[in-house]
């Protein structure tokens, strides 16, 4: 399977993917934009609290090619974070007291530079947070030894494993993507992580097959782990409950499915205030592959750079970024409705 970009899909574009959405929220179905939801909750325009996470995704190279990808990542993407960009990021985070750094990619670990970027971070006494696929650990004996790296390092692993079955897992990731992950899994769990007292945290991510919003997120955690502890002896911390976001290769699959126009429906009326007021546009700044600055991993893929003169982190400046009022549009409903959605699961 190749990328949207690689097999010239039209929704390889990102201007493609905003007119779509924007066309059918307000033509077709009638339903109120975004921002008159934001106005209506007295939340518009979207102004950032305290900063308070870094995130950067180092490229979108990766060794799968999920379903549901909102990067449209894959083996056939090429674009990866420079050595460069990596230095002007751990020179903006040396300017501030910014804790939290939250790696992403594609699958961040091929990234060449990735384990001397985690170094430095980590020389900066950064708390660094990689999102890691987890077959990357079984998809090549070079990165065996990733869960020894992140023990060495203290890093807080968070993995997506869209269910604690194979036939969930593999129709949306992949066939063999459940096995790999199990073995990746009791990898982690063999060095430390999700442990108790060990401080190694693991946390899983869980997001819908299909074209629904995702269940109670202590319900799905207490089913991961008992079904994963009984059947596989694996143990983790916490589980993020996510909404699937309308963009890339998930908008796609939605139209393909037929299911694009009641999905926005679904997201349009379970706005819930609570969970916008919590949406983690506000706290975090992401910085894409090439430097530039975004609100949001989302925001990124679709080429809705910051609302700021402050547009790369070569220029990074705090203060001036938290003048800024959040870029928002249709797909920001993923992360609003019912009990919110966030790289740290539910917000409300």
């Amino acid at each position: 399977m190749k990328s949207l970009k690689a097999s010239g899909h039209q929704l390889a574009s990102s201007v493609a993917q905003l007119g779509l959405l924007e066309q059918e929220v307000a033509e077709k179905l009638k339903l109120p934009s975004f921002r008159d939801k934001l106005r209506s909750a007295g939340l518009f325009p979207l102004q950032p609290t305290e900063l308070s996470v870094f995130q950067v995704n180092v490229g979108k190279m990766c060794n799968q090619v999920c379903k549901h990808c909102h990067v449209d990542a894959g083996p056939d993407r090429k674009e990866i974070m420079t050595r460069e960009t990596m230095q002007q990021c751990l020179d903006a985070l040396a300017k501030t007291t910014l804790q939290t750094v939250d790696l992403t990619g594609g699958a961040p670990e091929m990234n060449p530079d990735f384990r001397w970027f985690v170094a430095e971070i980590r020389r900066l006494g950064r708390h660094v947070i990689v999102r890691c696929n987890l077959t990357i650990i079984m998809a090549n004996p070079k990165y065996r030894d990733l869960p020894e790296f992140y023990r060495q390092h203290q890093i807080e692993v968070v993995s997506s494993l869209p269910f604690y079955n194979a036939d969930k897992t593999d129709r949306q990731r992949g066939k063999g993507v459940f096995a790999d992950s199990i073995e990746a899994l009791k990898l982690l769990n063999a060095v430390g992580y999700g442990q108790e007292a060990s401080g190694l945290r693991l946390n899983l991510v869980y997001n819908p097959a299909g074209a629904f919003l995702p269940g109670s997120q202590e319900g799905l955690e207490r089913q991961f782990k008992r079904v994963l502890f009984d059947e596989f002896g694996i143990v983790f911390n916490s589980l993020y409950a996510i909404t699937n976001i309308p963009v890339s290769r998930y908008l796609d699959y939605l139209i393909q499915s037929g299911n694009y126009d009641g999905y926005m429906e679904k997201l349009v009326n379970a706005f819930n205030p609570a969970a916008a007021a919590g949406v983690m546009c506000r706290n975090t700044i992401s910085v894409g592959w090439d430097g530039q600055l975004y609100d949001c991993d989302f925001n990124q893929m679709l080429d809705l750079n910051v609302a700021s003169p402050v547009r790369h982190v070569r220029d990074f400046d705090p203060v001036r970024l938290s003048q800024r009022a959040v870029v928002i549009n249709e797909h920001c409903y993923g992360c609003t409705a019912g009990a919110g959605s966030s790289c740290g699961g539910t917000t409300a």
